[in-house]
């Protein structure tokens, strides 16, 4: 499909540059099959489920996977996109045409690392050097990686580090946080358990390519980015007896969407599941493991905006979206919510 079909005009100030206080007070846009769009907020969850239904939540937790450095004299940034092993990691570049495979990158603090293989899509393998775990030199020299969109408004600072993390965040390895997610607070979990809403978690450890535009015309010629992802096999059991129950699983967050699709077979059925994932879905796609999502607003002509408009329909998304908009809804990874139930 053209993927210009996916586009849309968005005023520069709906881009939420902060998350709402408390979490839970965002609004949230609920698109229910060809129902009227219903305004809520994220408070209004448990009274807009079912007594039954599962969310499925990401645990990842998101590393300060932002660097800056210098070879030599030439100022080097990059941001960690996926882990190869224990010392290597896969890294976009800022500045890269000054740095060759074998150069040195010192990130201040003790923390540095050697340029080794270069990838197709520009990005650099890089080894860091010593023993201790790079997520701890991380921890030391590295900065939360806020997406484009945000961090072209404004610095990074410490409040980020709680902001962009969401509570269920317990394995580190995301260089990007499942956005959906940040809107929960443990009272409104106490709600949803009251409710009768189950809750599931798998592990996707979410990569900078998610921002990364798509630059092909046609969505056939766009390269995604492979992320590691494990569903437990007692966590996938539970999701089938449920499913097999009549019960409705439900998605928080694109993450946690496209790693259920990955794990489930052509007749449904969600498997353990541990590997990478380079899942692209777009419109025809048929689900296998979901009933509904619940996510953030996307971007323009982004693959998140293609897979909302896969469950929903592009028509429904683009009305949505305009619907969101007129109503000044925040947009992206700070920004309100919406529940999508096709």
């Amino acid at each position: 499909m053209r993927v210009d079909l996916f586009d849309f005009d968005l005023p520069q100030d709906l881009i939420a540059l902060r998350p709402a206080v408390p979490r839970d007070a965002a609004r949230m846009l609920v698109a229910c099959g060809n129902k009227p769009f219903a305004d809520r907020t994220v408070r209004d969850l448990p009274d807009t489920l079912e007594p039954g239904d599962v969310l499925v939540f990401n645990d990842t937790r998101v590393i300060p996977a932002q660097l800056e450095g210098l070879r030599g004299e030439a100022r080097i940034g990059a941001t960690l996109h996926k882990r190869i092993d224990l010392r290597r990691w896969q890294a976009f570049v800022r500045n890269a045409k000054r740095v060759r495979e074998g150069d040195r990158i010192v990130f201040g603090a003790g923390v540095s690392a050697i340029a080794e293989a270069r990838h197709a899509d520009g990005s650099l393998t890089l080894a860091f050097e010593g023993e201790e775990p790079v997520e701890v030199l991380l921890e030391r020299a590295g900065r939360m990686p806020l997406p484009p969109y945000i961090a072209g408004k404004r610095e990074t600072d410490a409040r980020d580090r709680e902001d962009y993390q969401t509570m269920f965040a317990a394995r580190d390895g995301a260089v990007a946080a499942p956005t959906a997610a940040l809107h929960f607070t443990p009272g409104l979990m106490a709600a949803l358990a009251e409710r009768g809403v189950a809750t599931e978690t798998l592990t996707l450890h979410v990569g900078a390519g998610t921002f990364l535009p798509v630059k092909a015309e046609d969505t056939r010629d766009h390269a995604m980015h492979a992320e590691w992802g494990r569903i437990e096999a007692d966590t996938a059991e539970r999701l089938n007896a449920a499913r097999a129950a009549g019960r409705r699983v439900i998605a928080v967050g694109t993450t946690s969407l496209r790693l259920l699709e990955s794990a489930a077979g052509e007749d449904g059925t969600i498997r353990a599941f541990a590997g990478d994932t380079a899942i692209f879905i777009t419109p025809g796609y048929a689900f296998r493991a979901i009933d509904g999502l619940m996510t953030n607003f996307h971007l323009p002509k982004s693959t998140l905006f293609m897979l909302v408009s896969a469950l929903m329909g592009r028509e429904r998304m683009q009305a949505a979206y305009a619907h969101a908009i007129a109503a000044k809804y925040r947009f992206y990874s700070y920004g309100d919510s919406s529940l999508l139930l096709p």
